[in-house]
């Protein structure tokens, strides 16, 4: 990556903060409930995709590992993708057929290994992993209704305090927009992006990549273009 989106990173590595700062109240608060510990990898399997400011931020750290480690990550990321593609692909031609929930209920049972684990079942970025993963134990809010980790002691039906996820999905939303508008992005359809981890460590985020021409590395970053459709 040729872009220099520390600045942003700040912000985003704050906002982590708070997070692990809610999960540690919450596991400290409901012990018996909360059962993360190491050597489980259950949410390591879970279909999600993360916003764009996370994925920069995952691509930046992924670019930090040793050489072999990338390539190794890289193959795998590679099967990863193509059936999270595959799962996305099957839920979009169902959309018009079954219910949402349903859609939703199912593509939650599937099951795709993230590439970042290694043979040992360890998350080689656990430092700087994206949220998602750093709540995945304790109870969310999520339109209104409570989720769960399968895993944990959380009894259905009972009250607990629950993260709303949505608060934390737009804070990474409009972070994620104030990169576009310094980098000069013309592409509307990014405002909304989210990927899965396996495209993020895959993708060259390059001034190219956002403006869709190559930018002199010593021209100012360009004001935003139009809503031209990518």
């Amino acid at each position: 990556m040729n872009l220099d989106l520390s600045h942003f990173f700040t912000e985003y590595e704050s906002l982590v903060a708070q997070v692990d700062a809610v999960f540690q109240k919450v596991s400290g608060n409901f012990a018996a409930e909360v059962r993360c510990q190491q050597g489980c990898s259950d949410c390591c399997h879970a279909l999600f995709d993360v916003t764009l400011v996370e994925a920069l931020y995952l691509n930046n750290k992924f670019s930090g590992l040793d050489e072999v480690r990338r390539n190794e990550i890289l193959i795998e990321a590679d099967k990863a993708d193509r059936k999270a593609y595959l799962l996305k692909k099957k839920a979009s031609r169902e959309a018009g057929e079954v219910d949402h929930s349903e859609i939703l209920l199912r593509t939650a049972k599937e099951r795709i290994r993230c590439p970042l684990l290694d043979q040992d079942d360890k998350c080689s970025l656990y430092a700087y992993r994206p949220i998602t993963c750093r709540i995945y134990g304790i109870p969310l809010d999520i339109g209104g209704k409570s989720h769960t980790c399968g895993l944990s002691g959380f009894e259905p039906g009972r009250p607990y305090p629950a993260v709303k996820l949505e608060r934390i999905q737009d804070t990474l939303l409009a972070l994620s927009n104030q990169i576009l508008d310094e980098v000069g992005s013309k592409y509307e359809d990014f405002r909304l992006m989210h990927v899965p981890v396996s495209s993020a460590l895959m993708t060259v985020y390059s001034k190219e990549f956002f403006t869709g021409r190559e930018v002199d590395a010593e021209s100012a970053v360009p004001s935003a273009a139009g809503g031209d459709d990518a």
